[in-house]
């Protein structure tokens, strides 16, 4: 599969051509485009990832105690990512609702890269260069990279 890449001349192309990336590779996948997730909206997944399911009471103590958000702040986190569809509640115990992730890992992952992506206008090549420069990225990640690069090509082949 080969993409033609084009460097926006302003923010508003880039915004413009970001926007119709992202919904052209939805559409493409017949999915609905993933919500952006902020910092704490992402450390809240990362409780509903590994717990499957959790109260907002139960999601704040999983911060560290030191830096950890007031109830009422992840409160009202976790109904902003209910109305992004990135959290649902399951069920209600008492006065509380539990809630798990709407969302995957992998597609939360993969909307953070494309966002990452967008930043440099769709090339790959500065951040492999960085995570390369780093150290961040290794011989055996390089040869995962491509073995999965491999056999993309011979699905493309076989369509």
């Amino acid at each position: 599969m080969r993409v033609l890449l084009q460097v926006a001349s302003d923010k508003r192309d880039l915004r413009a051509t970001y926007h119709y990336s992202s919904f052209a590779h939805a559409y493409s996948r017949g999915q609905m485009a993933q919500p952006k997730l902020t910092k704490l909206e992402l450390q809240i997944m990362e409780t509903l990832w590994t717990r499957e399911t959790a109260s907002i009471r139960e999601i704040q103590e999983t911060f560290p105690e030191k830096d950890r958000p007031a109830y009422t702040t992840i409160q009202t986190t976790v109904y902003r990512m209910e109305r992004k569809k990135a959290v649902r509640r399951v069920k209600k115990v008492g006065n509380f609702h539990v809630f798990e992730a709407a969302v995957s890992r992998n597609a939360a992952q993969r909307k953070l890269i494309d966002d990452l992506l967008a930043l440099f206008g769709g090339r790959t090549q500065p951040v492999m260069a960085h995570l390369i420069e780093s150290g961040k990225l290794s011989l055996e990640d390089v040869k995962e990279a491509e073995k999965t690069l491999r056999k993309l090509e011979r699905k493309d082949k076989s369509k």
